[in-house]
């Protein structure tokens, strides 16, 4: 007992210490906005939790405009918004009471239809609101969508400046002005999108204004006589690592202050992307497309304050308390199994410190887990996954530190599945071997995802950890039984390892997460490389 005290203390202290880093405060630059400036302007988008522009039936109330507009007046002069349909039409209106400008987008797709009604109603709203339209915007991406030829844009970039009285543009990712460069005889001004995050060779957060500014020079020059504005730029506050591009609270706050305060000594204007955490992103671009706005989508509470520290993990105290809590459970674990076998022979240091590794482990990363679930789960299929891995990352170090302290090995998959002669029969041995079946299997999953078709799925390195570190263990700690190697398991470490390999290669060094990932892949394939058939 005293060697459990001793180890659950050590691994309460390394629980606190990890969560102490992981929620510690990042400093920010000074405050990019002097007292009283507000940003020039901001996307809008006005959908809200279940809310989706994908239903052609949604229609967003005046009064959820009215919300948003009198809380956005706080912070910005200004609002993007990108059709004029789901209610947008209200937008001018509304944001003339707030004392709002609005630079109006008429959505252009490959339904003439549709744009055609974009644009007669925005010609309408423009003629009513000179005064609060700032500028309308023909199009949105229509050319990296391959909805529109240059030539038809064009056309419709003409028809609508020859009826309304404020500027005209076309707005798309930078590089599709740069080859399309006839555009920019028919536009006022060219409105050109650059997202780090998402370049075909992502930047870091801490190069991102350096980026910005870079192309943004490169463009100037491409279009001498022009005014530049920058129509759409930012950085995802939650989401997977793009090679060094890593989405976070604190890297979101220092990209967009770094990126403000270089449009202020560069003399450019920045619409920054966005108002609003738009959770219908989600299911077109994955965790990260939810996450671009200043406001969470709920609460509507904003992310950061200007010029103040920001925490990657807010919540850390509690999450630190919840890990400690757990690896009390963890030692209990172990120490109720001692005292339900008293014949078996103390386990030794050893094995107690496999204990306290596993809780300590554990402890960290069960915070982490649960905070991720909410965060990266759409969708049924989606939920029922990360509850899995979830359920997984608790039950496996509770089993794994009794296991330890009963010195019992994990059984085969073989003796899980197999015969019913060959099964294991021990309550505790069955239970692991389940749980690790089940590991395997969402392992799997997931490694095969992130090898085939990586773009928009995360990496679940935390729970992984968690429920792989006590298999690993027992491997180690535990003599395993006699036999051949077994094939399923080993089979399974195969595919496992390949897929790690390729997501490191693939995803770069520069991505931890990936790296994490691959790395506990690789835990994995240890413990199933271990495993041994069963008799006969």
């Amino acid at each position: 007992m005293p060697k459990a005290v001793s180890l659950f203390t050590l691994a309460a202290a390394s629980i606190t210490a990890a969560w102490w880093w992981l929620g510690s405060p990042v400093a920010m630059p000074p405050s990019p906005l002097d007292p009283g400036e507000k940003l020039y302007c901001i996307s809008y988008a006005p959908f809200r939790g279940q809310q989706t522009p994908l239903d052609l039936s949604t229609r967003i109330e005046a009064w959820q405009i009215d919300q948003d507009l009198a809380l956005l007046s706080r912070l910005t002069d200004c609002v993007r918004t990108y059709s004029v349909d789901f209610g947008l039409e209200q937008v001018p209106e509304i944001a003339q009471r707030h004392g709002l400008k609005v630079m109006l987008g008429l959505w252009v797709s490959g339904h003439a239809d549709r744009t055609q009604h974009q644009i007669d109603t925005g010609i309408a709203l423009a003629k009513r609101f000179p005064d609060v339209i700032r500028a309308v915007i023909v199009g949105n991406e229509a050319l990296l969508r391959g909805e529109i030829s240059p030539g038809a844009l064009a056309e419709r970039i003409r028809g609508v400046k020859a009826q309304v009285p404020m500027p005209v543009s076309y707005a798309d990712v930078w590089e599709f002005w740069v080859r399309n460069r006839e555009l920019a005889s028919v536009a006022d001004f060219v409105t050109i999108h650059i997202l780090p995050y998402w370049e075909d060779v992502p930047i870091g957060a801490r190069e991102a204004a350096n980026h910005v500014d870079s192309i943004r020079k490169h463009v100037v020059a491409a279009f001498p006589g022009k005014e530049i504005v920058i129509g759409e730029v930012g950085w995802p506050s939650a989401g997977r690592m793009r090679e060094a591009a890593l989405p976070s609270p604190s890297n979101q706050a220092r990209v967009i202050h770094d990126i403000l305060a270089r449009g202020k000594a560069e003399s450019f204007r920045v619409n920054l992307i966005e108002a609003f955490d738009q959770p219908w992103k989600r299911y077109q671009e994955g965790t990260v497309g939810g996450h671009w706005g200043l406001f969470a989508d709920a609460p509507r509470a904003q992310k950061f304050s200007w010029g103040v520290p920001v925490s990657n993990h807010p919540h850390w105290r509690w999450q630190a308390a919840g890990g400690i809590a757990f690896a009390v459970l963890v030692f209990g674990a172990a120490i109720a199994a001692r005292r339900r076998a008293p014949a078996t022979p103390d386990p030794g240091l050893g094995v107690w410190l496999g204990i306290a590794v596993n809780a300590a482990v554990a402890g960290v990363l069960i915070g982490w887990t649960i905070e991720n679930i909410p965060l990266e789960s759409l969708g049924l299929g989606g939920w029922l996954r990360s509850l899995a891995f979830a359920a997984l990352a608790l039950a496996a170090p509770l089993a794994g530190a009794a296991a330890l302290a009963k010195r019992i090995a994990v059984p085969g998959f073989a003796n899980i599945i197999g015969p019913a002669d060959d099964r294991a029969r021990d309550r505790l041995a069955r239970a692991l071997g389940i749980l690790l079946i089940l590991l395997s299997v969402l392992a799997m999953q997931a490694a095969l995802g992130l090898a085939f078709d990586p773009r928009y799925r995360d990496f679940p390195f935390a729970p992984l950890t968690a429920a792989t570190m006590p298999f690993l263990l027992l491997a180690v700690l535990v003599p395993r039984p006699s036999g051949s190697r077994a094939s399923a398991e080993t089979l399974a470490a195969l595919v496992l390892g390949l897929c790690g390999l390729y997501i490191a290669w693939n995803e770069t060094i520069a991505n931890w997460q990936a790296l994490w990932f691959s790395a506990a892949l690789f835990l994995l394939v240890s413990a199933l490389a271990r495993a041994r058939a069963a008799p006969g």
